[in-house]
């Protein structure tokens, strides 16, 4: 049964291809908070070939993309001591798949469910092989209309797929005028299954916001340092970042957990005992003084006096006897 709010932390390519590097990333985030720790599988003859163009030329190290996908890759017993460690540290182990090979080498390593990344949602062809395996999906939606989503989901829920949907925009590093956290809203309308928002901002606050607008499970990118190299460097948290982001999380959930009801203050009546005020006077004034505003003074506590409140039922009235600078005023001090 998940939490109220789930927490993916993804690593992605952070690792650069070190077996090291990902297992540090591991023992990294262990502490964090987080209920799951996301990988992708890149099986490079499965998923691509040489002539895939570089999405982006960045690499000093790698001639073609489908070299870097080679570099990306670990093997399959790899793999499986890879989610061996998640789970010795009490983390899930997610892992996005990009082939059909990935879906049969994550169902050897026993996968509990599946996250399909924003670019394979038309890829029917692994959905129908994810779906086979009766096992839930989180869907995510950065490079797709709601039209194409549409479709996706429809394909899914005809298979009778436990699926969430996470809005994501596809941006690195997205901008505050792309997140579209209006969107979380139109998806639980949409499609009446659990809505999640993945982020790329490389910022705490929009996980933050989107719990607060109903989402309920997150997804972010994490490196060890923004400045290191890679792909999703600077659209992701760094690690000391994460916890910060886990306790805001939980702590907003439980705001909305707990509505307040403002038409009750029975919790408040000592406090309000002790810091509302009783009139007094702010000077000396005599028998017989006819009160004014600029008479008046409010004073703690209540109940020593006319309720502050009250004020305009005094103005106007006779005092009775003398009163000495800060005296409370009670009604039987008044003509």
């Amino acid at each position: 049964m998940r939490p109220s709010v789930y927490i993916i932390a993804e690593i992605g390519q952070a690792h650069e291809g070190s077996l090291g590097m990902l297992h540090s990333y591991i023992d990294a985030l262990a502490p964090s908070g987080i209920d799951a720790i996301k990988f992708q599988m890149h099986i490079p003859d499965a998923e691509s070939s040489e002539y895939e163009p570089f999405r982006v030329k960045f690499s000093y190290e790698d001639h073609t993309r489908f070299d870097y996908w080679k570099r990306m890759s670990f093997t399959l017993e790899q793999w499986r001591e890879i989610k061996a460690h998640c789970e010795a540290v009490n983390l899930e182990f997610l892992c996005s798949p990009f082939s059909n090979l990935a879906v049969d080498w994550l169902e050897e390593i026993g996968v509990t469910q599946y996250k399909i990344g924003s670019g394979e949602v038309s890829n029917f062809l692994m959905l129908e092989k994810i779906a086979q395996t009766k096992k839930p999906v989180i869907l995510s939606s950065g490079m797709s209309s709601l039209e194409e989503l549409d479709v996706a989901v429809d394909f899914l829920k005809k298979r009778e797929v436990a699926l969430s949907v996470m809005q994501c925009t596809t941006s690195y590093p997205t901008q505050p005028e792309q997140y579209g956290l209006n969107i979380i809203q139109e998806l639980k309308d949409r499609y009446q299954v659990p809505i999640g928002f993945s982020d790329h901002s490389g910022k705490i606050a929009p996980c933050i916001a989107a719990t607060a607008l109903g989402a309920t499970l997150l997804e972010f990118h994490v490196v060890f340092d923004r400045r290191q190299f890679g792909p999703d460097s600077l659209s992701s948290l760094e690690i000391n970042e994460v916890n910060d982001l886990v306790n805001g999380v939980r702590a907003i959930r439980k705001a909305t957990e707990n509505p307040i009801d403002k038409k009750s203050i029975t919790e408040f009546q000592e406090l309000k005992q002790i810091f509302e005020k009783s009139l007094a006077v702010n000077k000396s004034l005599p028998k017989g003084h006819i009160l004014t505003f600029n008479d008046l003074e409010a004073k703690k506590p209540k109940g020593y006096g006319i309720p502050a409140s009250h004020f305009e039922h005094v103005i106007g009235k006779k005092l009775i006897f003398d009163k000495n600078q800060w005296d409370f005023i009670n009604e039987n001090d008044l003509q």
